[in-house]
């Protein structure tokens, strides 16, 4: 729309559910009242959803009735569903080309949507989602938009790339979102979004989504919005006081070790263990015996009768720790649950609270666990905020604390034996075996001991020294020895130890190919490295920008899948060439780099 035609508008009033209804005490308002495709509703009862949120109950009328909308929501509100749902509800499947497109600002979100609209429109197989964002093969999304999709989820960067190369075709567009419109400014994708809004068709649907209103928000909204329904709900998402939250941060790859010394030390009767996808279900499972744990997995693709004998067998004490996701977790109470484990940290808060609220039932105690890696601190906070309760810290538990917990556990089981009704039988066998051989008693205990337990895994083994399993954990994770990467690492920190100023984080500095001969600007650098990495405002430290390239603070255990994902990002037209600063003359590349794109996978 023109500008003229925003700059005359006055903000329309807010919008609340209990408004919408017309009355003091609404009667609660399900899904069937709100004039939802019938193959929609299908999904949504199947995936267990019974009333609207209230954000859901406010937008999709408005939005199946063809009128713009602001809504104003923060994380965790069911946004997602509520723009989902009235889109997927008038999408034409008989043409491949797309229709609505949704803008969102990181890949993590972009895959997200994406799943959903997936869940919602599991009943309409004519019905195509594709997501598109950096990070991932130019072939992949090439191969999909050739094929065509009605529903197309990206990150602002990588639709610029596919509108610039012609491989993007939004001239039928009908509906286009913006998600989350106040993070993707933030992160400087605003001349992106114009850009992009700019070559839609001017008559189309938009819905806007953000969690703030700041005046860059309200000016796209005049501008590119034509009298939008303006929406307002705040999050009441709350966790009840019985249930005890505790978080513990840990590397991806050492989740496995940090649950299974969890489960070592942990006093609990009943655990559920919630995981992202079907396939983990089974393989933490299986991972969970393997050690000795009694587990069982419950998810989407087992049949009725199993799950029941399954939650059969965790009600009756004969499986100990059940291995879910959201989906298959819906609606089960079992009272010996004691724990929640969030393996996984959901992506969004109402997921969080509906996952904890399995333990503490009727008022008990309960305990919920999350474990986050250290680029999933952002939903953390996220999870505080929506929930109003800070979750305590907790460490690793330690070798020696595991070792005394086993020593405990075996003294514990010696003396419960000791009243065992076949002991009399057992001591006179060992009183004629030594009499026999003359061995002491206390040696003939220790081989009994040996002969119930593995005496080579009974104790664990103590941890490497740090520097050494960082190592380690690199050659682990990439394949290659990547030491020398993580020296010069250490080197700059015992020259310049940096850590963020809001989040506690380490941060190194890392030194781009832009700088002020290609106009480059902090939010330039933000927005690219973000989309494209996979990385979060949060994630940033001090930018510096020099005239020909640019330092950027990050976190200094920067993943290898982030060089990766930036290979080809560009800025102002020219490769960014993420490396770690090494603190070398500008133009002269230190040995430190040479090291490492020497060590870089091709």
């Amino acid at each position: 729309m023109s500008e003229d035609f925003g700059a005359e508008r006055t903000a329309p009033a807010a919008v609340t559910p209990d408004e919408q209804a017309g009355q003091e005490n609404p009667e609660p308002v399900t899904f069937l009242d709100l004039g939802i495709d019938e193959k929609v509703l299908r999904a949504l009862a199947e995936v267990g959803y019974e009333n609207p949120s209230p954000i859901q109950a406010a937008t999709i009328p408005p939005l199946l009735s063809g009128s713009d909308v602001v809504g104003l929501a923060q994380t965790g509100t069911g946004k997602t569903a509520a723009f989902a749902v009235p889109v997927l509800s008038k999408i034409d499947g008989g043409s491949r080309k797309p229709q609505a497109l949704v803008l969102a600002p990181t890949r993590e979100l972009a895959l997200q949507v994406s799943e959903a609209f997936g869940k919602y429109a599991v009943h309409m197989p004519n019905v195509t989602v594709l997501p598109i964002y950096g990070g991932q093969s130019y072939g992949v999304q090439l191969s999909g938009l050739r094929r065509g999709a009605q529903i197309i989820v990206g990150t602002p960067g990588r639709v610029i790339d596919h509108l610039e190369k012609g491989t993007l075709d939004l001239s039928e567009l009908e509906f286009l979102v913006l998600d989350e419109a106040d993070e993707m400014l933030t992160m400087g994708f605003q001349e992106d979004v114009e850009r992009i809004l700019a070559d839609t068709p001017e008559f189309k649907q938009v819905a806007l989504f953000s969690a703030t209103m700041p005046p860059a928000i309200r000016k796209i909204s005049k501008k590119y919005l034509h009298d939008p329904v303006e929406v307002t709900v705040k999050a009441k998402t709350a966790t009840a006081s019985n249930i005890t939250q505790r978080y513990l941060q840990v590397a991806h790859q050492r989740k496995l070790d940090a649950l299974t010394r969890l489960l070592e030390v942990e006093e609990f009767d009943g655990m559920i263990i919630f995981v992202r996808t079907k396939s983990a279900t089974e393989e933490l499972a299986e991972k969970l015996r393997a050690r000795g744990h009694a587990a069982a997995a419950i998810n989407g693709d087992i049949v009725q009768a199993q799950r029941e004998r399954t939650i059969g067998q965790l009600k009756d004490g004969k499986v100990d720790i059940l291995v879910a996701t959201d989906v298959a977790a819906r609606g089960l109470d079992v009272e010996r649950i004691s724990h929640v484990v969030n393996y996984d940290i959901p992506h969004d808060t109402e997921s969080y609270v509906h996952r904890i609220g399995r333990t503490g039932r009727a008022g008990r105690k309960g305990d919920a666990l999350l474990f986050v890696t250290p680029r999933e601190r952002h939903l953390l906070r996220a999870i505080e905020k929506a929930t109003r309760q800070p979750l305590a810290e907790i460490g690793l538990p330690s070798v020696e604390d595991v070792n005394a917990h086993r020593v405990e556990k075996f003294g514990e089981s010696i003396t419960e034996n000791l009243s065992n009704d076949h002991l009399q039988m057992f001591r006179r066998l060992i009183e004629d075996y030594v009499g026999a051989n003359d061995v002491p008693l206390v040696d003939v205990a220790a081989a009994l001991a040996l002969q119930s337990r593995d005496g080579a895994s009974f104790l664990l083994k103590p941890d490497p020294p740090e520097r050494e399993r960082n190592s380690r954990d690199r050659r682990d994770r990439d394949g290659k020895d990547f030491g020398d990467r993580g020296r010069g690492r250490r080197d700059r920190e015992d020259r310049e130890p940096s850590v963020h100023r809001k989040t506690g984080r380490p941060m190194a500095p890392y030194r781009i190919a832009v700088g002020k001969r290609q106009r480059a600007t902090p939010s330039q650098i933000v927005g690219a490295i973000a989309n494209e990495g996979g990385l979060r405002r949060s994630d940033f430290g001090h930018i510096s920008i020099r005239p020909d390239h640019s330092i950027v603070e990050l976190p200094d255990d920067l993943p290898r899948d982030v060089f990766d994902a930036l290979e080809r990002t560009r800025i102002s037209g020219q490769l960014i060439n993420l490396e770690p600063d090494t603190g070398a003359p500008a133009g002269r590349p230190s040995s430190g780099k040479q090291r490492f794109r020497a060590g870089r996978k091709r």
